[in-house]
């Protein structure tokens, strides 16, 4: 019933049209995007004839494969035409039996019996701009009341990829280990060569002070990174800078701000009052892929 095809195996046109009118539709499973982030490593179960899609990246350590989700890629899990418990069900145990886990997200329409670890994400979804701005928090309208001095000696536009690069290196916080920042800047160059990822800075006299990095795709626009330059936080310059998106794309696209579990990004993305929409993910220590491994081998099934 369920298929595993390696990536050399996929016919990427029925995998991509499964993926554009799936109910559970995400950038984050498309072709370009797993490429970048995965470089090219990750494979896809099947259900049929790609009536349903499961891609699964993965690394390999001592030459073995371990499902792991890449760097900036929040949520995978199912894709099909109608979401189905049962057949989510079906994929997840194919999974958990053939693969060993490190981490694998679902997505927030695939709905799942078996419980796991829920993680927050936030989406406005498309209306006009005038409706998302007036459920706006007050804190957050006040935000973006600019004095007259900033309003005069401030300026919001696109940078190329050369122009953001220094600043972002600056000021990236959260890296689990400094190794990882030369990971995050190749998949944001990327991005922007294949003209899905915008950087939007706010200046202030002339300096940048804050930038946005946003990925286009599937009708969704997906904020991949926020980054401020710690004097200027009080000049609200990343509430600007989302803000003038959501007027430009909220209309006709999904807004998401890929994640809110830190309580000080919460707060902040819940000032513009979007809707929490939740996904579970399958999440093993390296003593629980140890003992995985001993059972799979023992059953013949990892390869």
């Amino acid at each position: 019933m369920i298929r595993r095809l390696k990536y050399h195996e996929i016919d990427f046109l029925k995998y991509s049209h499964c993926l554009e009118n799936s109910e559970q539709r995400k950038y984050s499973a498309t072709k370009d995007f797993l490429d970048i982030t995965s470089k090219k490593q990750w494979e896809i179960l099947v259900y049929k004839d790609y009536e349903a899609v499961m891609p699964v990246p993965y690394i390999r350590k001592y030459g073995i494969k371990i499902v792991h989700n890449p760097k900036l890629c929040q949520q995978l899990g199912v894709f099909s035409a109608k979401d189905d418990i049962e057949l989510n069900e079906i994929f997840l145990h194919y999974l958990e039996t053939h693969y060993l886990i490190r981490a694998y997200p679902f997505n927030d329409v695939n709905q799942l019996r078996t419980k796991m670890r829920m993680k927050k994400n936030f989406l406005i979804y498309p209306e006009t701009y005038e409706q998302v701005y007036s459920r706006y928090s007050p804190k957050r309208k006040r935000k973006l009341r600019l004095d007259d001095e900033v309003v005069k000696n401030s300026e919001i536009r696109l940078l190329a990829y050369d122009e953001a690069e220094n600043f972002i290196k600056t000021n990236m916080i959260g890296l689990s280990k400094e190794s990882d920042l030369p990971d995050f800047m190749e998949i944001f160059k990327i991005s922007y060569q294949l003209n899905y990822l915008k950087f939007l800075a706010f200046f202030y006299h002339h300096k940048i002070i804050n930038i946005i990095a946003t990925y286009s795709d599937c009708e969704m626009v997906a904020l991949l990174g926020t980054f401020n330059d710690k004097d200027y936080v009080k000049l609200s310059g990343a509430s600007a800078l989302i803000d003038h998106t959501l007027k430009e794309t909220i209309e006709t696209h999904i807004f998401d701000f890929e994640g809110g579990d830190l309580p000080n990004i919460e707060e902040f993305f819940r000032g513009f009052r979007p809707e929490l929409r939740p996904y579970g993910i399958i999440e093993n220590s390296i003593k629980n892929l140890i003992k995985k491994l001993g059972i799979l081998i023992l059953k013949g099934k990892f390869f």
